[in-house]
């Protein structure tokens, strides 16, 4: 199988495990009618895993489905763009932190950090500009903050653990 079939083929998991795990554990927010979900540890795993564009496109395509899915239509085109710029920019900052020799665990956080701060205001952006909720939409600033921070834990032990099993079977390492 040729290295570029296998990425699109651990894009494709990534998509499902990214829909699962938002769908999978769902708490639900007061007064914003959303959930709090673990899907981003996901979508920061496969921006770390599988880089870009492939992590972007598995983390945009697997929450958007989860949104449709749930319920949530209205949700699809904004959480397809705000996933896909999340993982593209945790991928890009992760792989230039790395090209500079500096350690892991702080490419991870760092990069999970800038990616959490994509979701948080493109959520806002999304909620008051294109829902038409406008100022109310910042209801949604505390659940989504919370959801960020779990998912950077979550993603960090994720990733720790995983790496050593990915590399193995990634397209990189079945050769």
């Amino acid at each position: 199988m040729d290295r570029k079939l296998r990425s699109i083929v651990m894009a494709s998991a990534f998509a499902a495990l990214t829909c699962v795990a938002t769908m999978i554990i769902k708490i639900p927010t007061i007064g914003t009618n959303g959930y709090v979900n673990i899907g981003d540890s996901i979508v920061l795993l496969s921006a770390w895993l599988l880089g870009n564009p492939y992590g972007a496109l598995a983390a945009g395509i697997g929450s958007a489905l989860a949104d449709l899915l749930s319920g949530y239509p209205a949700y699809v085109p904004g959480t397809a763009v705000i996933k896909f710029f999340m993982a593209f920019a945790a991928s890009f900052i992760f792989r230039i932190i790395k090209e500079h020799g500096l350690p892991k665990i702080p490419g991870y956080v760092v990069s999970s950090i800038a990616a959490e701060t994509i979701m948080v205001t493109g959520y806002f952006a999304y909620e008051a500009a294109f829902l038409g909720y406008g100022l109310a939409a910042s209801a949604s600033i505390v659940s989504n903050v919370t959801q960020a921070l779990s998912c950077i834990v979550l993603g960090l032990v994720l990733v720790i653990i995983l790496s050593p099993v990915y590399v193995r079977f990634s397209p990189e390492g079945m050769k």
